[in-house]
C-alpha cells in the first residue's frame, strides 16, 4: 500500500511515457510527447534531454530488437549507415553555432505540410517493398546519404528524425514502410546510445527517474511494434500522418512564442 502511494505522483508521467513508446516504434516522434511531460512532472531542465534520452535509449531498444529481422539489410550496408549517421549527428551537433535551429525551423514549416499532403494523396504509399529494382551502389549510397543526412538534422534539431527517417528510406530507397521503420529504429539506437553516453558523462541524468520511466517506454515500444508488426503499412502511414501534423503544430507554436 505505501508503495503504490509513493509511486501515484509518477503514475500520469508513466502513463505519457507509454504512449509516447508506443507511438514513437510505430511512427518516431516520441519526444514531442516526453519532453513536455518531464517538465510538467517537474524535473531540472537541466537534466531533461539526458533522462528523456535514457528512457527513450531503453525503449527504443525493445522496439529496435522486435523489428530486427524486417531491416533485411547486409551487416556492412547497416554498419555504414550507422557510422555516417553518427558523423552526421556529431557534425550537426558541432553546427548549431553556424545554422541556428530557427532556421531549420522555417524549413520544417514549409516541408512537413508537403509532407502530410503526400502522405494523405499517395494512397498506396509504403505497401509494397521496390527496394531490389535499384542497383546494390545506388541503394547503399542513398541509405548513406539519408543516415548522414537526417542525422545531421537530429544533432542540430531533433524532433520526428525517426519519422524522417522512415519516410526518406521508403520514398527513395524503395523499402517499404514496415521495413523503413525497422531500420529507422536500429539507428535511432545508434545515435540515441552515443547522446546518452554524452549526457552521463555531463552527471545531466536523473538515472532513477530514466531507469523508471524507461520501464514504461518499453512496454510502449513493445506494444507499438507489436501492432506495427501486425498491422505493416495500415498502421504505420495514418500514424505518420499524424505525427507530421503534430510536429508541424509544434514548430509553429514555438515560432509564435
Amino acid at each position: 500500500m505505501e508503495l503504490l502511494h509513493a509511486a501515484q505522483p509518477y503514475l500520469p508521467l508513466a502513463a505519457l511515457v507509454f504512449l509516447a513508446g508506443f507511438v514513437d516504434s510505430i511512427a518516431g516522434g516520441g519526444g514531442l510527447i516526453t519532453l513536455p511531460a518531464y517538465l510538467a512532472h517537474g524535473l531540472n531542465p537541466a537534466l531533461l534531454l539526458g533522462t528523456n534520452k535514457l528512457s527513450s535509449s531503453m525503449g527504443t531498444a525493445v522496439a529496435a530488437a522486435r523489428l530486427w529481422r524486417e531491416a533485411r539489410l547486409r551487416a556492412d550496408m547497416l554498419f555504414i549507415a550507422a557510422a555516417l549517421g553518427a558523423a552526421g549527428a556529431f557534425l550537426g551537433a558541432r553546427a548549431i553555432a553556424l545554422v541556428p535551429p530557427a532556421a531549420i525551423r522555417y524549413v520544417l514549416l514549409v516541408v512537413l505540410p508537403a509532407v502530410a499532403i503526400f502522405l494523405a494523396a499517395k494512397k498506396n504509399f509504403g505497401f509494397g517493398d521496390t527496394s531490389s529494382r535499384l542497383d546494390e551502389g545506388v541503394l547503399l549510397g542513398r541509405c548513406a546519404g539519408i543516415s548522414f543526412g537526417v542525422s545531421f538534422y537530429d544533432g542540430l534539431l531533433g524532433p520526428g528524425t525517426g519519422t524522417f527517417l522512415a519516410l526518406a528510406f521508403t520514398r527513395f530507397c524503395g523499402y517499404d514502410l514496415l521495413r523503413a521503420t525497422a531500420l529507422a529504429k536500429l539507428l535511432n539506437l545508434v545515435s540515441n546510445l552515443a547522446a546518452l553516453g554524452t549526457f552521463l558523462w555531463l552527471g545531466a541524468v536523473d538515472v532513477r527517474l530514466g531507469l523508471a520511466m524507461g520501464a514504461a517506454g518499453m512496454a510502449g515500444n513493445y506494444a507499438g511494434s507489436h501492432m506495427a508488426l501486425k498491422r505493416g503499412a495500415w498502421v504505420i502511414r495514418p500514424m505518420l500522418f499524424m505525427v507530421s501534423t503534430a510536429l508541424l503544430g509544434k514548430i509553429a507554436w514555438d515560432l509564435l512564442r
